[in-house]
């Protein structure tokens, strides 16, 4: 969004400059030689006039008589060079000698005597190529103020849009009613405000279907419970063994039906859907560092876990340190040497993409269980095989993902979407819960 209005109104300045400054600084240019040469034929004409009257009344020619035309106090030209011949080509003159070419103007007296004015051509030039600088000045001026405006209204438009998508993200995450608040730009205002609508729409199926689900659960659950007593009864006095083993199926089945039950029940008794926050990763490592590091110093091993900065990440506050401490456990039980966290930017460059990964030194994982290292009770022998296939539903759950980026020495990447650096998260995002990380805390 930035560079497209950076590049827009770079653009249009660019066009502006092009079809009228550099007409001005040619026009302007051609203005002070017309202006210069005006003002040496006035004075030509003026220094003629002197001369004819001297040359009637037969007063003789000198030097001094020039010297109050050399300088012009009413207009801001240099000193000209002024020379006349008279009829019996003696020359007089005065003002400043000029070594360079000259421009000069030249005029005949009716008498017969010739006068000119001359000035320097690099002077001259130079006060064109003054005019020309001061367009280019103007130019420059008009560009630093263009980039300006267009950096100010690129951040008035991506703020607001950054909230919009962070509000979505909530009502994708299950947080159904998220706050709104008006940005001053009427189109983002009628998508928001159709957002507000559709969240409420999805606020009144999820809280019917959760109410259907409650209900259900509820009402399933005791009969389900007394035939299940009733079956049991039935396998412990009957003595014909096929009755007994029919009744046996048939508990099965109950209570796998019970626990469909029950697991109806536990949903529709969680709290309003997702938690996706905008956390600060700095809390997340400090909370990490707290906990896991004297578990390692112990174990005699480095946790060296990097300085993340300002870079935030939407997640939910729990499960971006759940897995972590997945993969830091992971690393402690199978790895070796150094145990690394650190945060880089995606690859290609996105302002919306964070990547924490934890990499050691140890020998990595081997070629036959990487593909389906992240499958439920798949391990390697030493464990249950369900912290990575959970750590991976959790980021997922956040829309990010989490993947074995480096075999050996192993490297674990976590993918996450994440606020761009140049807004502040506290001031763009949508206010949520107070998210608490270990001993660190904030309130957004």
């Amino acid at each position: 969004m930035r560079r497209r209005v950076l590049t827009a109104t770079i653009a249009a300045v660019t066009v502006a400059v092009l079809l009228l400054g550099v007409p001005m600084a040619i026009f302007g240019a051609l203005m002070v030689r017309e202006t210069v040469a005006q003002n040496m034929e006035l004075r030509t004409q003026s220094i003629s006039r002197a001369v004819e009257t001297r040359l009637a009344f037969e007063t003789p020619l000198d030097d001094e008589m020039l010297e109050r035309w050399v300088v012009d106090e009413e207009s801001s030209l240099p000193a000209v060079r002024i020379t006349v011949t008279d009829l019996d080509g003696t020359v007089y003159s005065a003002g400043p000698m000029i070594d360079d070419k000259t421009f000069s103007i030249s005029q005949n007296t009716p008498s017969g005597a010739e006068v000119e004015v001359a000035i320097s051509a690099t002077t001259l030039f130079w006060r064109g190529a003054q005019v020309v600088v001061l367009v280019i000045l103007a130019s420059v001026v008009a560009f630093g103020v263009a980039a300006l405006v267009a950096l100010w209204q690129a951040r008035r438009l991506a703020a607001p849009l950054i909230y919009l998508a962070a509000s979505a993200e909530q009502i994708g995450s299950g947080q159904v009613r998220p706050r709104m608040e008006k940005s001053g730009v009427e189109e983002i205002d009628l998508v928001a405000a159709e957002l507000s609508r559709t969240s409420d729409r999805l606020a009144g199926r999820i809280a019917a279907e959760r109410q259907f689900a409650a209900n259900v659960s509820h009402q399933l659950r005791t009969p389900l419970t007394a035939l299940s007593m009733r079956l049991e009864e039935i396998q412990l006095l009957s003595e014909d063994e096929e009755v007994r083993e029919e009744a046996r199926i048939s508990l099965d089945q109950v209570e796998r039906l019970v626990h469909v039950v029950d697991d109806l029940l536990k949903s529709a008794r969680k709290a309003d859907g997702g938690t996706t926050e905008a956390l600060h990763v700095a809390d997340i490592f400090a909370q990490q560092q707290e906990e896991w590091g004297p578990t390692f110093k112990r174990a005699k091993r480095t946790l060296a876990i990097g300085d993340p900065g300002e870079a935030s990440v939407l997640a939910t506050p729990g499960a971006l340190a759940q897995v972590l401490s997945t993969l830091l456990e992971n690393s402690l039980k199978y790895g070796d040497g150094t145990t690394e966290v650190r945060v880089r930017p995606t690859r290609d460059g996105a302002e919306t993409g964070v990547v924490i990964e934890v990499a050691d030194e140890g020998p990595g994982v081997s070629d036959e269980l990487a593909p389906k290292i992240f499958d439920r009770h798949v391990t390697s022998g030493k464990g249950t095989g369900l912290g990575l296939g959970l750590a991976r539903t959790l980021v997922t759950a956040d829309g990010g993902r989490l993947e074995l980026a480096q075999r050996r020495p192993p490297i674990f990447a976590i993918f996450l979407n994440a606020v761009p650096s140049r807004l502040d998260p506290d001031v763009v995002l949508p206010p949520g819960s107070l998210v608490v990380v270990g001993r660190r805390r904030r309130r957004r």
